[in-house]
């Protein structure tokens, strides 16, 4: 869909497409228009049924399916979205309006944030909104090896629409056969024999990794920061889409941003690791007083070997057709190579993941 409805947005208002994820089931378009005179956002949500797109990434009518569709329209309705991390600085765009409309979809209108795209991110940037995540999830703890004295619980109960097991359902909801192809040509030619290995090994384990990551606090978790869910503004960072957000362990957001900043070739993969120190040791920083120093690193290295386990066996299915990428644009070989320092990164991250 090019433009919005007409009857949200008239032929006469500018209306640009932003980039986003179209498999996704639940969104059937997000534009950067005008509401009012003011400037804003629409994201336009669809319903299970309505949009087009394969069945890993279809739109759910379960409240807690990791793609609940409702899900981003009721975190903005009761407030969540905005308040629940904003005690450190971190916000989600203030919201104009919520119209359900004739059809079954919903319009989002958010305030247009203005800043530095989270693509053109600094480490201290990172690191920054890492101490923040910290922070904040520090008092949404529940769970082994948590302080006592936080100052929220995290009552899943009061909001049931909240995604119940994001990081399991999601991961393996991907679509993976038993026969992954390991010595495909592009793979060979970019991969050594060792990182194969440890890939191939990684997905071998991905129950007793997920299971791994049971055995943390868990926290609130957003299930997707990101550079193209970021924007840097004067005031702080502004974290966008909250379509995933719920119950998670410790760690899987500060993993997420380590290694979804560099997958898809958006940042210069030369600042991996810089940016891999500096967002745990302000995550840690953080959540210091609240979680051991040492588990909120294991944390970070499970929950990353855990949600990127399934990566590497997608991609040899896809080799030599269509890489299936909305936001990486390399041809196949320059993305298997690109993503070499990042795999070889989660490879570490897995050898430790089981205890």
């Amino acid at each position: 869909m090019t433009r919005p409805p007409a009857d949200l947005v008239p032929a006469e208002v500018p209306a640009r497409p932003l980039t986003h994820n179209p498999l996704n089931g639940v969104t059937g378009g997000i534009w950067r228009t005008r509401r009012a005179g003011r400037r804003a956002v629409l994201k336009l949500i669809a319903p299970p049924g309505a949009g087009v797109g394969p069945a890993h990434w279809a739109a759910s009518a379960d409240p807690g399916h990791w793609n609940y569709w409702r899900r981003e329209v009721e975190a903005y309705r009761s407030g969540l979205a905005m308040t629940c991390y904003a005690d450190v600085g971190l916000v989600a765009p203030d919201p104009l309006a919520i119209d359900d409309r004739p059809d079954g979809t919903v319009a989002l209108w958010l305030t247009e944030v203005v800043g530095r795209p989270g693509t053109a991110c600094t480490v201290r940037d990172l690191a920054d909104l890492a101490h923040r995540l910290g922070a904040a999830q520090a008092t949404w703890l529940a769970g082994p090896g948590s302080a006592p004295a936080t100052r929220r619980a995290l009552d899943v109960s009061r909001y049931d629409w909240l995604a119940r097991d994001w990081l399991r359902d999601y991961t393996l909801s991907r679509p993976v056969t038993d026969r992954v192809p390991w010595d495909h040509p592009v793979a060979v030619a970019a991969w050594p024999t060792s990182l194969r290995d440890d890939l191939r090994r990684l997905w071998e384990q991905r129950q007793a990794v997920l299971a791994a990551t049971d055995r943390l606090p868990r926290t609130l978790c957003h299930h997707d920061v990101w550079p193209t869910n970021l924007v840097f503004t004067d005031g702080g960072p502004v974290l966008l889409d909250w379509s995933f957000v719920g119950p998670g362990p410790i760690g899987e957001d500060a993993a997420n941003l380590v290694l979804d900043t560099f997958f898809d070739g958006l940042v210069d993969v030369a600042l991996l690791a810089d940016v891999a120190d500096a967002v745990l040791d302000g995550y840690i920083d953080g959540l210091r007083g609240a979680v051991d120093p040492g588990l909120v690193a294991r944390a970070v290295r499970r929950t990353g070997a855990a949600k990127y386990c399934w990566l590497a066996p997608v991609m040899l299915h896809r080799a030599g057709g269509a890489t299936g990428q909305t936001y990486d644009r390399r041809d196949e070989a320059a993305m298997f190579a690109g993503r070499r320092p990042v795999l070889e990164l989660l490879a570490r991250w897995a050898a430790t993941s089981v205890d």
